[in-house]
Order: structure tokens, then C-alpha cells, then sequence
């Protein structure tokens, strides 16, 4: 196998996660200050309900300490907020935890945490192990799997991971990738089974009702089962009481901080081109946050191409199909060899939510971006 391989990559960690804005009214205050560029009464606000044990406000005090915005920058300390809300099952801390970890070189204690993101569908996470397994360094070398992982980061609009996805196309031999792509079904039921499991453990469980007095009835002594018929009681026992926990776990609200957006399904492979030499970043760039400007920022992304015609080709068919993408315009946006298709014009994220939802409806894969 290494006859095919060319080159070694460099795994690097990549830019930071948007902040978490609960119900909690201090902790949207901050929230709202940060998006208007305040970032001192942010972390203000902040600081008293991370040292109280509010996930979500150490979540976010870990993001000032890591872009230095209304703190010093400060690896150590946002390192030291992420772990503590990652501990309350906090997934998004949980997710720049072990970016933090990398990126400060200390990837074999990273790892844990970068294979549990990845499992959940975290893009940066799947860009790194999948490096991981092209390069056979901190994982088994495995490059279909590698090529699946690539492929998934890419698809949520990672464009490092197009650029990379680009690389291994002219290094992994086409029986492998075909073998990669077999995994890309079964990899999304998986990762949507691992995000329902992380979220259901980290929601406390509801508090039992008082228990009211109950008379005790007389019953008359019955007579021992015999063995047989007691293991199929106990049997019986045990699957009711397995489908009770299940129900009550399906039924139980997602906390504030530990929701986990779905990434998209997998879409069409960008075409085959030359390697390309990209540079990978090692600084996380600043986070992207919301504001109430008139002109709306999010738009909805329907796929990555290698050739300009395939994008147009796709929206063509789409906007065929659906009133609701025949009635925006295409927007094609350049990024290196790269043209990513998107439909704009939305009055805020909300509409692009919905936009989203109809079009995997019908199995297209769609991501709501941010401009």
C-alpha cells in the first residue's frame, strides 16, 4: 500500500465553534455584548456563572480566553474552562477540548477526545482523524476509512478538508476510495447514534415524584416457580424495565449547551484533480457570530465542486423540483479549485433552517453557513 503514497500530512486543529446562548438571561447578555463587540462586559458577564458551574458560560469564557477577546489569549485557561464544561457533558467544550489539546502538541492526550467528536460527526474532528489514518500516525493507517472521515469534514463545508479531500484523490488508489465511500451511509447512521447517546448523558435525569403512602393488602403465599419459568419471569422483567429507560430517555429535553446539530448527509465526490499543496493552519481563527444587520449573513450551502458545471447542473435540476429553490438565486462562491453552491436572500437563520430541512427531506444535503 505505501507504493501509492506521495506524501505525509501535518494534522493541525481548526478554528473555533460559535458560542453556546442558552435560555439563561446573563448568560444571552453576554452573548448579545459579544456580538456588538464589547468583550469585556461579555467575560463580565460571564465570569460569576462559570465559577458557579453554568456549562454554557464556561464554554464561552473558554472561547474569550482562546481568541483573546476581552481576556489576555490564554491557551492554559481556556483549555482549563472547556475541561470543566466538558465534564458537565458540555459537547461543544468537549469538541474544542481536544483541538486545544492538538494544537498545543499534545496529541496522544487529544486523541480520545478528537475520536469521540469525530464519532459524534464534529468536522474538525473528522479532518484530524482522518488524517490520523491516512498517515497511520496516532491511529491505524487505514486509507479508506481516512478518505471516509476527509469526505464527511468536506461535505459539512470544512474547506480545509475539500483541499485535503482534493490531495487524497490523486493518492489513494480507486478501489480504496470506492471502499471509503461504501462507509459513508452506515458512518451517518452512527454518527447520528452517538450524538443522541452523548446528549442523552449529559441531560440530568428528572426528579421522581413524591412517593404517596399505599396501604399494604393482605395476599395469600403463592408457590415457588420452578426453575424454568422463573429465569423466563426474570426475563420478562428485565425487558420491560429496558424499554421503560429507553422511552423515558427518548422522551427527555435536551439540555442548554449539550444540543448537537446534525451535520449534512453525504453529497456527490468533487471531481478528480492534482494534488494540491495546501497549507494547513495551526492559529484557530476568530469565531463567527450572528449580528441584527439588516442584510441577512446566512445562506444555505448545497454542495462543493471541483467544476463549475456541476454546481450550476445541480441547481438546475433542483430548482425543477423545488419552488423554493427556483424562487432564490444561485450563488457561486470561489474557494481555491472549489465552487461552492449556496442559495441566499433569507431573512435570518431561521428560514435557512427551514430551507435546509426540506432539501434533505427529499435527500439533498444542505448546510446553513454564515457569510
Amino acid at each position: 500500500m505505501r507504493s501509492f503514497r506521495t506524501a505525509s500530512f501535518m494534522l493541525s486543529a481548526a478554528a473555533a465553534a460559535a458560542l453556546a446562548a442558552p435560555a439563561l438571561a446573563d448568560v444571552k447578555a453576554g452573548v448579545d455584548a459579544w456580538q456588538k463587540g464589547d468583550y469585556q462586559s461579555a467575560v463580565a458577564e460571564w465570569r460569576p456563572l462559570a465559577l458557579a458551574g453554568d456549562p454554557d458560560a464556561q464554554f464561552n469564557l473558554g472561547q474569550a480566553y482562546k481568541l483573546g477577546r476581552g481576556v489576555p489569549a490564554d491557551l492554559a485557561q481556556a483549555e482549563s474552562w472547556y475541561r470543566r464544561a466538558a465534564k458537565q457533558g458540555h459537547l461543544q467544550a468537549e469538541d474544542n477540548l481536544g483541538l486545544v489539546l492538538f494544537t498545543a502538541g499534545r496529541r496522544q492526550e487529544a486523541m480520545p477526545y478528537i475520536e469521540a467528536s469525530a464519532a459524534r460527526g464534529e468536522p474538525r474532528a473528522q479532518y484530524v482523524l482522518g488524517t490520523a489514518h491516512f498517515n497511520g500516525d496516532l491511529a491505524a493507517e487505514n486509507w479508506p476509512l481516512a478518505y471516509a472521515l476527509t469526505k464527511r469534514a468536506s461535505d459539512a463545508g470544512l474547506q480545509i478538508a475539500s483541499a485535503r479531500l482534493a490531495q487524497l484523490d490523486g493518492l489513494i488508489p480507486l478501489e480504496q476510495r470506492q471502499r471509503g465511500l461504501a462507509m459513508l451511509p452506515e458512518m451517518e447512521k452512527s454518527e447520528q447514534r452517538a450524538r443522541l447517546a452523548a446528549t442523552a448523558a449529559a441531560t440530568p435525569a428528572a426528579p421522581k415524584p413524591a412517593s404517596s403512602a399505599i396501604k399494604p393488602v393482605p395476599v395469600a403465599p403463592s408457590a415457588p416457580l420452578s426453575p424454568a419459568a422463573q429465569a423466563a419471569a426474570d426475563a420478562a422483567s428485565e425487558a420491560t424495565a429496558a424499554a421503560k429507560v429507553a422511552s423515558a430517555d427518548a422522551a427527555k429535553p435536551a439540555t442548554p449547551g449539550t444540543s448537537y446539530p446534525a451535520p449534512p448527509a453525504s453529497g456527490p465526490l468533487p471531481a478528480k484533480s492534482a494534488p494540491v499543496q495546501t497549507p494547513v493552519p495551526t492559529a484557530a481563527a476568530p469565531a463567527k457570530v450572528a449580528t441584527n444587520a439588516p442584510a441577512s449573513p446566512w445562506r444555505a450551502q448545497l454542495g462543493a465542486f471541483g467544476v463549475e458545471a456541476n454546481a450550476r447542473n445541480l441547481w438546475k435540476r433542483l430548482a425543477a423540483k423545488y419552488p423554493s429553490v427556483a424562487s432564490r438565486e444561485p450563488l457561486l462562491v470561489k474557494s481555491a479549485k472549489l465552487t461552492r453552491l449556496q442559495a441566499g436572500g433569507f431573512a435570518g437563520k431561521a428560514q435557512a433552517v427551514d430551507f435546509c430541512a426540506t432539501m434533505q427531506k427529499g435527500g439533498q444535503p444542505c448546510l446553513v453557513v454564515d457569510k
